[in-house]
């Protein structure tokens, strides 16, 4: 064996030309296939951090019932029980109270439907980005008759900062219609339409008085110090919550499509690779054959001298080997640094939009210990597998016609 590891290893370099381009041909692909996954788990998470951080929290607490009808009647009238349970959780990061109610604005111009969220100005800037995504004016600050709505429904309402809106909604446990007036205190622009289009935001305090609700909220939305607990099916902070008539889910449950989505990627990636590695294979099959037919009256001398097809089979399958491994060398070492540098600097996408969500960030690469374990050993088994057929047809080299040939 040991003289046969030898061997296939001085005949790669027998024709150091070829050698080089089958080489660079699996190290390509290997790259290729790395980078691809690296920018897939980097744009899934960043689609990911996009919808939980923007607004909707990582999970969120709700009334049984709530998110099928969006019922304004369906509220946490003691909103405590989840607050304190949040309070104590080291897992959690940050969490807000807010109250949702179907309104109709109007303004001295025009008139518009939307949602009304009534928020702690000071909790959702924790959690949010409702503050960082203002673009004129100021924030809530708790005083009564502040009003936050979106650049496009400003537009649409004709309105700018100081104008008067007034708010006509149902209250809860009856539906009676209250109305209220508001001044234009902030507008912002989070980049996703339906945000910025139909959702208004006043504090708090206020929303509970016109919604004829003492203390109570329809939602709780919160954020995991780890991001990966959001995802954790047993994830002890979503069974604390979901007690009695309350029910807590993480964004993989609000969020379904995304989460589809993410059981995808391994998935788009193998067909990604299949195809990248077929076409690898075929070089590889091109390069071992012609190999093969260099030395084809060697091989004839060797097998007529007593040479068994096995140990021929052995010598071929041994070079593929050695072929795969100067190549898952050469590759991962460009792959590592072309990953770390991508991590950082990003790659620019340009503008992206995914279920009204619009993707402003560059694409940063995400290290996964699986690009340098599971993608360098499928091409060496990819390597082996193609180099099958060039062993057997060496293995079936007939020594009397093999030794007609010249070189």
């Amino acid at each position: 064996m040991n003289l046969i590891l030898r061997l296939a290893w001085r005949n790669i370099f027998r024709n150091g030309r070829r050698t080089f381009l089958t080489c660079l041909l699996l190290a390509c692909s290997l790259i290729a296939l790395v980078l691809t996954d690296g920018v897939m788990r980097g744009m899934m998470d960043l689609m990911v951090e996009t919808t939980t951080r923007t607004f909707a929290g990582e999970a969120q607490a709700h009334k049984k019932g709530f998110r099928d009808s969006f019922d304004v009647d369906l509220y946490i009238e003691d909103i405590s029980i989840v607050a304190n349970k949040l309070e104590a959780d080291v897992a959690i990061e940050a969490y807000t109270i807010r109250t949702m109610s179907g309104a109709m604005m109007s303004s001295a111009d025009n008139m518009a439907g939307g949602l009304l969220w009534g928020v702690d100005g000071e909790r959702e800037a924790k959690v949010s980005k409702l503050k960082e995504a203002l673009v004129d004016g100021s924030y809530l600050t708790g005083k009564d008759n502040e009003i936050l709505i979106g650049e496009e429904l400003a537009d649409l309402l004709s309105v700018e900062l100081g104008d008067r809106i007034v708010v006509t909604l149902s209250q809860v446990d009856g539906g009676e219609l209250s109305q209220a007036l508001f001044r234009l205190s902030g507008i912002f622009k989070f980049g996703m339409r339906e945000i910025d289009s139909s959702m208004i935001f006043i504090n708090l305090a206020q929303s509970r008085k016109i919604l004829g609700m003492e203390a109570g909220a329809h939602q709780v939305a919160f954020n995991f110090v780890n991001a990966k607990d959001a995802v954790d099916p047993e994830s002890a902070t979503i069974r604390s919550l979901s007690t009695g008539d309350i029910e807590a889910a993480s964004w993989v449950d609000l969020q379904p499509q995304m989460s589809a989505m993410l059981a995808m990627v391994d998935f788009s990636l193998l067909i990604v690779g299949g195809i990248l590695f077929l076409i690898a294979s075929l070089g590889i099959i091109n390069s071992m054959f012609m190999s093969i037919y260099e030395r084809i009256y060697e091989f004839g001398v060797a097998m007529a001298i007593g040479t068994r097809p096995s140990q021929m089979v052995t010598l071929i399958m041994a070079e593929a080997f050695f072929l795969a491994l100067l190549s898952i060398v050469g590759g991962m070492i460009v792959s590592y640094f072309l990953i770390d540098y991508f991590s950082v600097a990003g790659i620019p996408m340009g503008d992206m939009e995914f279920e009204g969500i619009s993707i402003h960030n560059n694409i940063k690469t995400i290290f996964d210990i699986s690009q340098f374990t599971v993608l360098p050993l499928s091409v060496v088994a990819l390597t082996l597998v193609a180099a099958i057929y060039p062993a057997l047809f060496t293995a079936r080299i007939v020594p009397s016609e093999a030794l007609h040939k010249s070189l």
